[in-house]
């Protein structure tokens, strides 16, 4: 039986809003920059509007609406309940704020938290549904669109045309995979997103053959791997205890958004302790692989994690 979030019953699909453009580099910074200068306005939407946007951000109207939408897909910016106003937030303000670890995007915890954000949780349906229930590692670009057409077609959900999942498909292939250049392509067309650096989908054979990559993912921090995990936790149970079998492969969980065999996510869970100063712990007693937590963590709380990836590479670095 089918199970994780988009099944859940008043469960709303976000199949567009990209306006067909996948992430790219720079875009999350000027999104952060432009509203954290207009942080105390409760109308700063409006820096996404207009011409005057068109000019601050230096692209045209329907690449302004793509920056704004990547920036809040990416949990950099959201909007301010009850008004028509957006706020940064704690993961932006680590990322692109005046002490911002990674304004570039150039550290590999940044791309993996961005991924994570994406595709771990449940709001980008596309993202959320292509890793944690597509069945296939390998599959052609048809596969998704007619997979995802059919979740459509059983959940009858609204505003979900032909033409609006293939170019959702078709903007999700290209925020993960980079485009082949050929004699044709327009330099503007061909610019890679950040993502692909994550090689987490590659290309393979024909022109729309790909598969999923499975196995280690040496570049992923211990830090973001840990705050996934309490992200994921806080919306998938109460419980103090967590098992293995729903972190390898509960929809929506780090063993399916991370692509990682159980070999190494266990191996990642029993240095969870030493990651997290003890708040969470790893247990293999009578038999019951789980993960304990002790106190209560909230997701912001566990950004600390991640802010740790930083120092660690930092102090690698002046070693």
């Amino acid at each position: 039986m089918a199970r994780g979030p988009i099944f859940e019953r008043g469960y709303r699909p976000q199949l567009s809003g990209h306006e067909t453009f996948p992430l790219r580099y720079g875009w999350l910074k000027k999104a952060f920059d432009a509203v954290h200068a207009r942080e105390d306005d409760p109308d700063n939407k409006s820096i996404f509007l207009g011409d005057d946007a068109i000019a601050k951000f230096g692209v045209g109207r329907n690449m302004v609406g793509s920056i704004r939408y990547w920036a809040s897909a990416a949990g950099i910016i959201e909007d301010v309940a009850g008004t028509n106003g957006l706020k940064t937030t704690r993961a932006g303000r680590l990322l692109f704020g005046a002490k911002g670890r990674d304004p570039y995007m150039e550290h590999p915890a940044t791309l993996w938290l961005v991924h994570w954000h994406l595709s771990g949780r449940p709001f980008k349906t596309t993202w959320f549904w292509a890793f944690s229930h597509f069945p296939a590692p390998v599959f052609e670009r048809e596969h998704l669109v007619k997979g995802l057409a059919r979740l459509a077609k059983d959940l009858a959900w609204q505003r979900a045309a032909a033409t609006t999942l293939k170019n959702d498909i078709a903007c999700f292939l290209r925020t993960y995979v980079a485009l082949q250049v050929t004699g044709q392509s327009v330099q503007e067309d061909v610019l890679e997103s950040p993502l692909t650096e994550l090689a987490l989908i590659k290309a393979i054979g024909k022109r729309d053959g790909f598969r999923f990559v499975r196995g280690p993912k040496p570049t992923l921090g211990d830090g973001v791997f840990a705050y996934a995990l309490v992200d994921f936790w806080s919306r998938y149970s109460k419980a103090a205890t967590l098992s293995f079998e729903a972190i390898a492969h509960e929809p929506g969980s780090p063993g399916r958004v991370f692509l990682l065999e159980e070999n190494e996510l266990a191996d990642r869970l029993a240095g969870l302790e030493d990651t997290t100063d003890g708040a969470l712990r790893w247990s293999e007693t009578a038999g019951l692989k789980q993960v304990i937590r002790d106190t209560e963590i909230t997701p912001e709380q566990a950004l600390d994690y991640v802010e740790a990836d930083f120092l660690n590479a930092d102090q690698r670095e002046a070693a």
